[in-house]
């Protein structure tokens, strides 16, 4: 496989990058015109004793704004271990650099919409969770990369990626048709990955879990659900469980993902607003086309769907079942388990019933596992691909008991476990476990929702706790802020940052500026002036009780009417994205 160089310096002069390979033997210079933007492979001999130098961990690559060009790049990283003896990098922080030396070319209006779109990829970047890997295809499970040809091995991390998990794919479009230089940039990317080092029985292993999420249909909680019309869900990941012991290694993968069919659920100011299922699309040719795509990647499929069946959510338990038997498609087995109603009243015991539900399948499906002399045991023949509505807390607690199955199978076949021996009797090593799916959980969560997750509690200590129940609270009152009023911005963000959105600085019309109606400003100031009335009124009484009644039932009906006008247009009063339209999204 041709690695990517390791370590880098940046050298600036006012006509040129030059990014500097600084590994043993090195000479390789990629320049980079700062005029023309053409990028072209030089030796050190080439950059001027003029330039600025500083270290650099890495590119991320290029994006082009309002005031042009722009070289983003990694400045600061931290190693999480090492994967099969390869390093396993975590991206920490970027800097985003002008190829123009000035701005001041732009109109007052141009810069601070450049502004703004500069803070929107910060967003991006300084949302936790980019890793990269120069000699290791991080973007591939261990089954897949196991079962390649020679002259996929041969190709560079760029060429070779799958292209659903590479975050910075779009800001290396420039880097991909010239080969010459993908020495220089490795793809990027996005999810949660940690490692951990173990010992049972005098048995050391590393066990580690890589989440990747998909760059297809991303987005956040609310403004991006169900399908688009090439089948990708949102909130798709891709979490590989995966264990090494004297050469030998095993890994379980798992996937989740939005409901795959044509779906909304626009936030309106309403703690939970109704989904909506789509009237005009054609939903079995979206649904069809993501469950081939499925089967083809990892063979047969069992749907847990986990969401409520009754109240708002019903209607899409019954469509997803309704679709699955149009399909009619023997690899897919679907699985509905209410599992709210089933856990309801801190029965979290009742999870087994699904467990046993599905045990009989992951035997079958079992997981890769290959021995110390590199040969290949067994393959995984399906996936479990659970989902809720946010496809996170339910989605989590689920994930974590299925893979704590089959890595306790994993153990027994590499000798770490002796026969009958559980991994829950091991408390040091299921510390561990529960801590890191938690770790997993927070991660997606945030990414997706915008806080941690909900029911983490039970992933790290095996059971509800009061302050677990008083914490669910608090992140789900911050979901709320966040979904309202600052997941516009975070969606534009990532609708930029991916490509979604281009920025063409010839031809630029402003999508930024939304003025908003009269209603936006009058009905909250006139509900907080109510509402204070209304507390003076009662604080400091009249001269009767009638005339202080009279004033408070006056400014009570107030607040209250102009609170009801503003829930009645809820979506006037959300931050909604205004980069790509609406319908694109639903």
């Amino acid at each position: 496989m041709a690695s990517t160089y390791e370590s880098f310096n940046l050298r600036i002069t006012p006509e040129r990058f030059y990014v500097e390979a600084c590994d043993d033997g090195c000479v390789d210079v990629l320049t980079i015109d700062r005029v023309s933007t053409e990028m072209t492979l030089t030796v050190r001999r080439d950059i001027p004793a003029s330039a600025e130098t500083r270290p650099i961990c890495g590119l991320m690559g290029t994006l082009r704004l309002v005031a042009g060009m722009y070289l983003v790049v990694i400045t600061k990283k931290k190693k999480v271990g090492d994967l099969l003896g390869h390093a396993v990098w975590k991206a920490l922080d970027f800097d985003i650099i002008s190829y123009k030396k000035t701005i001041l070319h732009l109109t007052d209006n141009q810069m601070q919409d450049n502004k703004t779109f500069l803070s929107m990829i910060n967003n991006v970047l300084h949302t936790d969770g980019f890793y990269f890997a120069t000699d290791y295809d991080l973007t591939h499970t261990l089954q897949r990369l196991a079962n390649t040809s020679p002259e996929f091995q041969e190709m560079s991390l760029l060429e070779r990626a799958d292209q659903r998990f590479v975050w910075n794919g779009h800001l290396l479009r420039e880097f991909i048709a010239q080969p010459e230089l993908h020495k220089f940039v490795y793809p990027v990317i996005h999810g949660f990955i940690t490692m951990k080092s173990s010992c049972i029985n005098g048995k050391v292993f590393e066990w580690s879990i890589i989440s990747r999420r998909s760059c297809f249909r991303a987005g956040v909680r609310y403004y991006v659900r169900g399908i688009d019309s090439e089948g990708h869900p949102a909130n798709y990941v891709e979490t590989e469980q995966i264990v090494q012991h004297s050469s030998s290694k095993a890994s379980l993968v798992q996937t989740r993902g939005s409901i795959p069919f044509y779906w909304s659920q626009r936030p309106n100011l309403k703690y939970k607003p109704k989904p909506q299922i789509s009237k005009t699309m054609n939903h079995l040719d979206g649904f069809q086309r993501h469950f081939d795509s499925q089967i083809i990647l990892y063979g047969r499929q069992v749907i847990l769907n986990l969401i409520n069946q009754k109240g708002s959510e019903k209607p899409l338990e019954l469509a997803f079942d309704k679709m699955v038997t149009s399909l009619g498609n023997g690899m897919i087995k679907y699985i509905a388990f209410d599992f709210h109603k089933e856990c309801s009243r801190m029965r979290w015991h009742r999870l087994q019933i699904l467990l046993d539900m599905v045990a009989e399948m992951q035997d079958e499906f079992g997981y890769f596992l290959v021995d110390a002399d590199g040969k290949v045991l067994m393959n995984q023949e399906g996936t479990f691909r659970s989902n809720c509505m946010d496809c996170l807390d339910r989605t989590n607690v689920i994930q974590s008991l299925l893979a704590r199955r089959s890595l306790q199978s994993q153990l027994r076949r590499m000798g770490v476990l002796h026969a009958g021996q559980q991994i829950e009797d091991q408390s040091d090593f299921e510390k561990k476990f529960k801590n890191a799916w938690a770790d997993n959980a927070d991660a997606c969560a945030k990414q997706y929702a915008g806080t941690g997750a909900l029911k983490t509690d039970f992933t790290r200590t095996g059971k509800r706790t009061q302050w677990g129940l008083l914490m669910d609270g608090w992140n789900s009152m911050i979901r709320y802020y966040k979904n309202n009023f600052s997941d516009g911005f975070r969606q534009d963000s990532i609708d930029l940052f991916l490509g979604n959105y281009a920025v063409d600085e010839a031809d630029w019309t402003n999508p930024l500026r939304d003025p908003k109606d009269w209603k936006f400003l009058t009905l909250p100031i006139i509900m907080v002036v109510a509402f204070s009335m209304c507390i003076i009124c009662l604080l400091m009484a009249g001269d009767t009780w009638t005339e202080t009644l009279a004033y408070v039932l006056f400014w009570g009906t107030a607040s209250v009417v102009t609170g009801g006008l503003i829930l009645f247009n809820g979506l006037d009063f959300v931050d909604a994205p205004k980069l790509v339209q609406k319908e694109k999204l639903d």
